[in-house]
This record gives C-alpha cells, structure tokens and sequence, in this order.
C-alpha cells in the first residue's frame, strides 16, 4: 500500500512510525512532516489547511489510504473530496466532524442519544451568556464553540471568572471565530480519561485509554497547553468500565450519528470525566490525540494499515484489532516561553544516543536545518518532542522514559517532572 499522513505533529511521527512496521507499506508520504518523519518518509510541503493541495497530492501520488491526523482538514471536508475519487480516507466526513467542529453539536447529539454529558447552555450573543451567569453563581465552564487547538476551554470558579472568559472568547475574540459561540456547561469533577475506539461507520473496535496533562507546571498548575504528557493504560481502567463507556457512550454516538446519514468512520475519541454518577463526556474529537497517540501506538499490536483501510472501507468486522497488555509514558520537551512567546532554530542534541529499552523519541516542532536529510534537527514550534518509554508497570515505564529525557538538550527546553507519578495517576487533569 502506498499512503499518505496528514499533519506535521508528533501524533503523525507516531503514527508514521507505526506505520512504518507495516508489511503491508509499499511507500510512505508525509504532508507537512516534521524533522522526525523525514527519517520514515517523504515530507511534502502542504499545510494540513490546504485541501485542495492535500487532494492533488493524493491522486499524484496514487495514495491506496489518505491518514488524516489533525481535526482542521477533516472540518473543511477533505474526507468527502477523498471519497468522491475513489480515495480511502481514514477519518471522517465533514458533517460527522461536526462532532469536535461544534461543541453545541455534539452535546445536542448526547442529548438526543441520551448519552451523558454536563447540563449545558449555547450562547451566539454575549448578553444572554452574562445574564445567564447573574443567576449562577457556582463554577462553570466556558467553552469557544468552534476549534481552537485544545485551547478553547477555560475552567471558572465562579460567575465573575465565568463572565470574563466569556468576554476573553466573545469580545477580545481570543479564539477568532471559534469563540462567537460559546457553551456554558455545569462544573464536573474527577478522574479525566480519553477514550479511543476505531470505527467504520457501523461497528467499533475494543476501546483503549489513556490520560493526558494540558497544564504547563507540575501539579497541573500554570497556563492550559496542547498537552505536556500522557500515559495508557490507566491503573483504573478495567474490564467493566470499557464496557460501560462502550455500551453508554460509543455506541450510542455511533448509532446516532449514522441515523443521522453521517455515519463516523475513523478514530471517535471520547474525553470523559469519571464522576460519582459514572462516566460524563467533556468533548468529542473526531481524530488521535495529541500526545495520547504517542502512548496509544505502541500499544497497537494489529496491522495499523489493515485496521484504517477496514475503517476507511466499512469492514471492520473482518479484522481483528488488540491491545497489547503494555504500559507506556510520554513526556513532552516544548520551548522556552511556550505557551506565549518562544524562540526556535536550536540545535537539538542527543537524539541520536542510544537510550534505554523500550524508549523513542517523537518529533513535533521541528525542523531540519542546512544540509536537509544530512542536517542536524532544530527546533520548530511550542511543542517540540515526545520522548516515551514503555514497561511492565507505569513505574517502569516512567523511569525509562525520564532517563531517556535525560540525554536530549536544546536552549530554553522544558518539561514537566510529574508525568504519571504516583500523585497523578488518578488526579483529575485539566480540561480541553
């Protein structure tokens, strides 16, 4: 199979890397890349916004599947303009990536699928979003209605917080247009988990877990980010509450949607928080997770090719998809200044030792510099590497990912110290 990955983050480092592992893989193409899946592939220099070069490139390129990672080009249809030629896509068509696109779709479509969710309000105009919050007085949470890279959620303690992020997305637009609508939704607590089940439109496949920080600081303190680490599989996670998530929520949403006539075919990842009340959905998104898809891939003990064709072509049924019984951990290294202002170009070194057993290394914002193929990494962006460990035990894999951390250096890199410590495994983390 020849194929083409959409995106230039390390959620498609990690899956060009799976990807790579495949017998099935004849060639592989990167649209947009990064440093990292230069070594795997061929980095092309289209913007995943740019659909109709993401269209020209798969037809020149003769693409037998289209991986799409990030959620904007799926938003602007580019799974439909696939799928009018004869492409396999994996990911979804534009109406049914509504269900990130718009967070007031998705919670109008649980509450018709009777699937639960936080007691909410939609707002178009900022008048009735403050008159609204002059009557409740507790915590709330804001949220831009449209996407805004994971940064559209803002965690208030009371009316007053509330009011001023409602502002921050209506007025000073802080998330363009994603924030002229905005959903107030009731303040939940617990353990946050992202669940991930492939699709095909009509079936899905066993469910996998993993936890995530977006948080800057350790203890999850500072300012929300696109995610500083994960693990998976959780200590909590169990038999019985994937069966409950898969009975009361997935399925459900599925179904929904495909009564709809949008049936979802890709990756359905489902954000929830484990209340007293059971499982509650925070969000949708209609992609991987960004940096859950780095401790998520190495997991995959089936054919990645053969599970996103059957996805892309409706025949799940014919494959058999499993986990491997695994832990991992990802630490992300991001710039100095992130999530504000940073500086790039620096040299990233030691990414060529050999580290311990069971580590890699993900790129994200990077860059190679003069030389091309021959020139030394250089960072890129906010987000700049994943660096993953896995083991027997999240101890084992933390140690192995921390130690691994350890032998990479650039200007101004940090990270946070308390990724799947013990304190945190269970620790409700932010929002987004």
């Amino acid at each position: 199979m020849k194929v083409l990955i959409v995106g230039s983050g390390g959620r498609e480092h990690a899956l060009a890397w799976r990807i790579k592992q495949s017998p099935n893989l004849t060639r592989l193409w990167v649209a947009g890349g990064n440093a990292g899946t230069a070594e795997l592939a061929e980095n092309l220099d289209i913007p995943s916004s740019d659909v109709d070069g993401l269209v020209a490139a798969a037809r020149e390129t003769a693409a037998d599947l289209v991986i799409v990672g990030p959620e904007v080009p799926l938003a602007l249809g580019l799974a439909d303009r696939l799928t009018e030629l004869g492409i396999p896509v994996f990911g979804p068509s534009q109406a049914a990536a509504q269900i990130e696109a718009s967070k007031g779709f998705a919670l109008e479509l649980m509450r018709e699928a009777g699937v639960p969710c936080p007691e909410f309000h939609i707002f178009t105009d900022q008048s009735s979003a403050l008159d609204y919050l002059k009557s409740h007085h507790g915590p709330v949470v804001v949220k831009a209605n449209g996407l805004a890279a994971g940064k559209g959620v803002l965690l208030c303690q009371d009316s007053k917080q509330g009011a001023a992020a409602v502002k921050e997305c209506m007025s000073d637009r802080a998330f363009g247009e994603a924030g002229d609508t905005v959903v107030l939704e009731e303040f939940l607590s617990g353990p946050e988990v992202s669940v991930f089940a492939f699709c095909d439109g009509e079936r899905l496949s066993p469910l996998v877990a993993a936890c995530d920080y977006k948080r800057l600081e350790d203890g999850n303190r500072g300012p929300n980010t696109g995610g500083m680490g994960s693990f998976a599989q959780p200590d909590f996670w169990s038999d019985e509450l994937a069966a409950e998530i898969e009975q009361r929520i997935m399925r459900p949403v599925l179904r929904a949607m495909a009564e709809r006539g949008s049936p979802y075919k890709g990756v359905l990842y489902a954000g929830l928080m484990l209340t007293g009340a059971g499982p509650k959905v925070l969000e949708f998104n209609c992609r991987l997770g960004d940096p859950e898809t780095q401790v998520v891939m190495p997991l995959l003990a089936s054919d990645p090719l053969e599970l996103m064709l059957a996805c892309a072509q409706g025949t799940l049924d014919e494959v058999s998809v499993r986990w491997e019984s695994k832990n991992y951990v990802g630490i992300v290294m991001v710039s100095g200044g992130y999530p504000g202002k940073y500086e790039t170009g620096f040299e990233i070194a030691g990414l060529d030792e050999e580290g311990p057993d069971d580590t890699m290394v993900f790129h994200a914002g990077t860059a190679l510099g003069a030389g091309g193929q021959s020139g030394v990494p250089l960072t890129a962006g906010g987000r700049v590497l994943t660096v993953v460990g896995g083991g027997d035990t999240l101890e084992i894999a933390r140690e192995r990912a921390y130690s691994r951390l350890e032998q990479i250096t650039f200007i101004g890199a940090r990270w946070r110290r308390d990724i799947s410590s013990a304190a945190n495994q269970t620790a409700a983390q932010a929002t987004g």
